[in-house]
């Protein structure tokens, strides 16, 4: 059965290779398309973006299920907490420091890609006579694409439940546990999924609007304490963050710390990493904007083109100086473990 499992992990991590080779140009392609058709029109309208989430803007009568600032935090809620901390050490792992620019580029591109898909999420979303809304990919391929494109929708649906398991950040979480000489012990892996589970069930059979709430308080908590703890650690060691970007810039361009030197291989690593960490052209972000209360599309397309400004330029950038300033990447071996790496990093800086 091992043998099995070992064979079955090695041909999805192929497949999803070859997929990326052939997908990573449409990403950054349709978003660079999405930016020049706009005019730059999301990026000039940052400002009234924070406006939007603070409410500013918000009637009561909109239709919708959650408030444009629980809409962003529970789209964040997915991608902001290991996707910053194990996926950008995992990324620079495998793929040195060079992939964090190309995960910047990849982010200010998606900030237009993400402005448009969650704009027609809420332009084509189904409206039940309870009050429900239905949205996401399946929706806007329903309502605003031939009847002949259906099974796209169905095969989106499937994909995405399946996508959206939380396989990763469990397998995250419980890795970084088993670290401290209090979870060193027998089964706890099995207890820790058990209670996982639970957690996670008590919330996710409440409801989208369950989910909003806990998402509206615990995900800006979580960014503020960690972002908090990084921005000591650069503190502390001020005089290293600018050869650190240095680092990063001349890396992207050489391919040095990829196996076989490929700049190419840096950019995909970089895609492939930036749409994990902010979902900007994946599709699953538009499932939740599209069930904001507003009655302009736009308003919620402006909000939700803020997730990779948060999530990327942000958050996953204070991660990568952690690790490049404390050098831990430096000594890695063949199976890198991003989670560790990243706290590994934090106990050198601080």
């Amino acid at each position: 059965l091992s043998e099995f499992i070992i064979n079955l992990s090695e041909f999805i991590i192929n497949l999803s290779d070859f997929i990326w080779e052939w997908n990573a140009p449409f990403l950054v392609g349709g978003g660079i398309f999405f930016l020049i058709y706009s005019k730059l029109t999301p990026l000039k309208y940052v400002i009234h973006a924070f406006e939007l989430i603070r409410g500013k803007y918000t009637k009561p009568e909109d239709i919708g299920e959650v408030t444009h600032f629980q809409a962003l935090t529970t789209a964040l809620s997915g991608t902001i907490g290991l996707g910053n901390i194990s996926g950008v050490a995992l990324a620079i792992g495998y793929g040195g420091p060079g992939v964090i620019f190309w995960m910047w580029v990849t982010a200010i591109v998606g900030i237009a890609t993400k402005f448009f898909t969650c704009t027609l999420s809420v332009m084509y979303r189904d409206v039940d006579e309870d009050g429900t809304v239905r949205s996401g990919p399946m929706y806007i391929i329903k309502n605003a694409l031939p009847k002949s494109m259906m099974p796209l929708a169905y095969f989106f649906a499937a994909a995405g439940l399946i996508g959206a398991l939380p396989g990763f950040q469990s397998n995250q979480m419980v890795e970084m546990l088993e670290t401290l000489p209090i979870f060193d012990f027998k089964y706890f892996n099995l207890m820790a999924g058990i209670i996982l589970a639970v957690i996670t069930g008590a919330i996710i059979f409440g409801g989208l609007v369950r989910i909003a709430k806990v998402s509206e308080w615990l995900v800006p908590s979580m960014s503020i304490l960690y972002f908090g703890s990084v921005m000591v650690a650069l503190v502390l060691n001020f005089d290293a963050v600018i050869p650190a970007f240095q680092i990063i810039i001349q890396d992207a361009f050489t391919g040095s710390a990829v196996a076989g030197g490929s700049v190419i291989a840096v950019i995909i690593m970089g895609v492939k990493r930036s749409a994990h960490s902010n979902e900007a052209g994946i599709g699953t972000e538009s499932l939740v904007h599209g069930s904001a209360k507003t009655s302009d599309p736009v308003k919620q397309g402006l909000v939700a083109m803020l997730g990779p400004i948060f999530d990327t330029l942000i958050m996953c950038t204070s991660t990568a100086l952690l690790i490049i300033i404390s050098g831990v990447w430096l000594n890695i071996g063949p199976n890198v473990e991003g989670v560790k790496l990243t706290a590994e990093a934090f106990s050198v800086l601080l």
